[in-house]
C-alpha cells in the first residue's frame, strides 16, 4: 500500500536544453508535458479501476471472488494478491521492459485493482461511495497543487511519512488479531494523514524528475508511468482510509 519512488534519470534539477559536463550534447526538457503524462495516466487508471469495480459488483461477477462458505476463492486470493505482484514487475522490471509493455502493466494493473475493490460496493452505500470519493479528489488536487507550487524542500516530510507508513502496518497487522474498533478509528484517521502528506511529497519529487528527463524519450515515458502508479496509489489509499471514516452502509 506504499508509494514506490521512481528512479531518478539525472542528479539535480536542470533547466531546459541544458549539458552535463563538457561535450554532452544538451538534454531538452519539458516539465509541464513530462507531469501532464502521469496526471493522464493516472486519471485513466483511475477509470479502469473504477468501471471494472462497478462491473464486478453490479453483474454478480464479483460472486467469483468468494467461495460457498464465504470465504475467499483462489480467485479471490489471486485478484487479491494481483496489484502487489504487478507493482513489483514494474518495478524491478523498469529497466528490461519497453514503455509499452509497461503500459500494458499498468493497464493490467488498474483493471485487477478494480476487481479487488468491488467488495465496497458490498459493504458502503453508492452515495457514501460517490461522496467519499469526491471528498478524495478534492484533497487530492489541493495536495498536489501544493506539492507543485511549494519551494518547501518536502524531502524529510516524505521520509517522516514513509516511517509512519511501516509503524501503522505493523499497527494494522497487530489489529488484525486484536479487532479492536478504537484502534481501527486511530489507523484510518493516521492513515488519511499519511496518504494527504504523501500526495504533496511525491507531486513535488515527480516535478523534480521532470526536470532532468528528456522529453519524449523511453525513459521518460517509463518514468511518467512509474509517477502515475505512485499518484495512483496515494488517491487509491486515501479514499479507502476516508471511506472507513465516512462511509456509510445504509
Amino acid at each position: 500500500m506504499s508509494s514506490q519512488d521512481p528512479p531518478r534519470l539525472f542528479k539535480g534539477g536542470q533547466s531546459n536544453a541544458t549539458g552535463f559536463g563538457a561535450g554532452a550534447a544538451p538534454i531538452v526538457t519539458d516539465e509541464r508535458a513530462f507531469m501532464n503524462a502521469v496526471f493522464g495516466w493516472m486519471a485513466a487508471g483511475l477509470a479502469i479501476t473504477g468501471t471494472v469495480a462497478w462491473y464486478f459488483a453490479t453483474s454478480g461477477a464479483i460472486m467469483l471472488l468468494f467461495s460457498q462458505s464465504g470465504g475467499m476463492s483462489l480467485l479471490g486470493w489471486a485478484v487479491m494478491l494481483g496489484p502487489l505482484a504487478f507493482i513489483l514487475a514494474m518495478n524491478f522490471g523498469l529497466q528490461r521492459m519497453s514503455s509499452s509493455t509497461l503500459t500494458t502493466l499498468f493497464i493490467a494493473f488498474s483493471a485487477v485493482m478494480g476487481a479487488s475493490l468491488s467488495s465496497i460496493f458490498l459493504v458502503y452505500s453508492l452515495g457514501s461511495i460517490g461522496q467519499v470519493f469526491g471528498i478524495t479528489a478534492g484533497t487530492f488536487l489541493v495536495m498536489s497543487i501544493i506539492g507543485y507550487t511549494t519551494s518547501t524542500d518536502l524531502s524529510k516530510m516524505g521520509s517522516l511519512l514513509m516511517m509512519a507508513l511501516i509503524g501503522m502496518l505493523i499497527a494494522m497487522v497487530v489489529n488484525w488479531f486484536m479487532q479492536s474498533s478504537a484502534l481501527d478509528y486511530i489507523i484510518s484517521i493516521v492513515g488519511v494523514l499519511i496518504f494527504t502528506g504523501l500526495i504533496a511529497y511525491d507531486t513535488q519529487k515527480l516535478k523534480r524528475i521532470a526536470a532532468g528527463v528528456e522529453y519524449g524519450s523511453e525513459t521518460g515515458r517509463k518514468l511518467a508511468l512509474l509517477g502515475a502508479t505512485s499518484l495512483y496509489l496515494d488517491f487509491i489509499n486515501l479514499f479507502l482510509f476516508l471511506l472507513r471514516l465516512l462511509g456509510r452502509r445504509d
